[in-house]
């Protein structure tokens, strides 16, 4: 019997692949420690916890996605796959994600809530609300000690300061913030007293941004029917916040250069409307100025008018008058047809036509009848002759008689069935004669 023999390359081959093909990605809370970073750009660490630990290696290609530099002593949560270093036969992970412990776990969070909220069409660009080109007050929700109340309404004040603004105070970051921002919205969106909204803070860190990562404050920017604008934290923050916000800006100072007019602007758009309207108003004239010209040469002397009126009226006078006489011809030619048509109906010639042609139908009547008696008489003798040729009457007259079976009426035609004794009957040409039969003969 051979032998299997394994040579060591194949066993950690084989055992490699039983490792990868066995577990699936797994996550790992540790602590960095052994971390070697040489020219070739991979890196090798160890992950250890308080009485353990594994060889790792995370590539290039990997590592380069990092928004952190790892440190030895440092607390990451990594996504990996289990493997085998076969040139040594040392069990190791291979290393696919890396993000710090604390803050990935609030990363991970965000982004499930992101991904959930955005699948149920919260983030969808049909729900999102114009803002006004003008609004008659601003609303703020934000804290009323932070920097970025400052910067809202300084900003406010020089682009539009005829513009009211009304401050709701709320807590941005704290245990309970997420539920006073959420009803500070909902507040905001009952009593209408804004026709847009400012939801604002300063910079932070995503824990100092949670609140505004929270579902209750995602759902009420949703439910708000009053144009909310996100302007939460600098511009590389991004919060749940943002994306379901009708407009986000990058910084509380662009959220509210976004809800309200430049005035400067308007000035120079107002400057500019003016000269528009009176060179629009310049040029009116002038064109008006030149028709007037040219309806005074086209103009003429009323006296002139008045007798071109004259004539035209003699005109059409002469004209009515020929019309009417040529319809009163065509109207007295049509009463004379009418008349003659009258004439050829009157009663009198109707009454004297019909009666002649009362006459013709009586006499052809009455021949027709003298006619239709003649041919019936005649066809009356053929079928009285016809008759008394084939009547039975006829041939007893002759000598015949017809003789029957007196108990059921039948004719005798033969002396097959009868019996002596038996009473027949016989029909003459007048009379008849009872008889009983005495023999029979064939």
């Amino acid at each position: 019997m051979l032998k299997d023999i394994y040579s060591v390359s194949r066993l950690n081959r084989e055992a490699r692949s039983l490792l990868e093909g066995s577990f699936p990605l797994l996550w790992l809370e540790a602590e960095i420690s052994n971390l070697a970073r040489p020219a070739s750009g991979h890196w090798y660490l160890s992950l250890k916890d308080n009485s353990a630990s594994v060889r790792c290696a995370m590539f290039r290609n990997r590592n380069r996605l990092l928004r952190f530099t790892p440190e030895n002593g440092a607390q990451v949560l990594v996504r990996a796959r289990i493997s085998l270093y076969e040139a040594r036969g040392e069990f190791q992970l291979i290393i696919e994600h890396m993000e710090e412990a604390g803050d990935g776990a609030l990363q991970r969070a965000f982004e499930e809530l992101k991904q959930r909220l955005n699948q149920e069409g919260l983030f969808a660009a049909e729900h999102k609300q114009p803002l006004p080109a003008m609004p008659r007050r601003i609303g703020v929700i934000t804290s009323p000690t932070g920097a970025a109340i400052h910067d809202i309404l300084t900003t406010l004040q020089r682009r539009f300061p005829a513009i009211p603004v009304l401050v709701y105070p709320v807590a941005v970051q704290g245990e309970h913030a997420a539920e006073e921002i959420a009803a500070r919205i909902r507040q905001a969106s009952q009593r209408r007293d804004c026709d847009v909204l400012i939801l604002a803070r300063g910079g932070g860190s995503l824990e100092d941004l949670r609140a505004f990562n929270e579902e209750v404050v995602t759902r009420a920017i949703y439910d708000c029917a009053i144009p909310l604008v996100s302007g939460i934290g600098h511009e590389v923050d991004f919060s749940i916040a943002d994306f379901v916000a009708d407009q986000r800006a990058a910084t509380p100072t662009a959220a509210a250069e976004m809800v309200s007019p430049d005035q400067a602007g308007l000035r120079q758009q107002n400057r500019q409307l003016l000269s528009r309207l009176k060179n629009c108003i310049d040029s009116k004239q002038q064109i008006c100025s030149q028709q007037l010209k040219h309806l005074i040469k086209r103009l003429r002397h009323p006296g002139r008018r008045l007798q071109e009126v004259a004539q035209r009226l003699d005109e059409l006078e002469l004209r009515m008058q020929q019309i009417m006489k040529h319809g009163l011809q065509h109207r007295r030619h049509a009463l004379n047809l009418q008349l003659e048509k009258l004439q050829q109906h009157q009663p009198g010639h109707y009454i004297a036509r019909t009666q002649l042609q009362l006459q013709e139908n009586r006499r052809r009547l009455q021949q027709a009848m003298h006619y239709r008696l003649a041919q019936a008489r005649q066809q009356l003798q053929y079928n009285v002759h016809n008759l008394d040729t084939v009547s039975p009457l006829s041939t007893l007259s002759r000598g015949y008689a017809i003789t029957t079976a007196v108990d059921d009426n039948r004719i005798i035609r033969s002396s097959d069935g009868l019996k002596t004794g038996q009473q027949i009957k016989t029909r003459l040409a007048h009379g008849h004669i009872i008889s009983k039969i005495e023999k029979l003969e064939s």
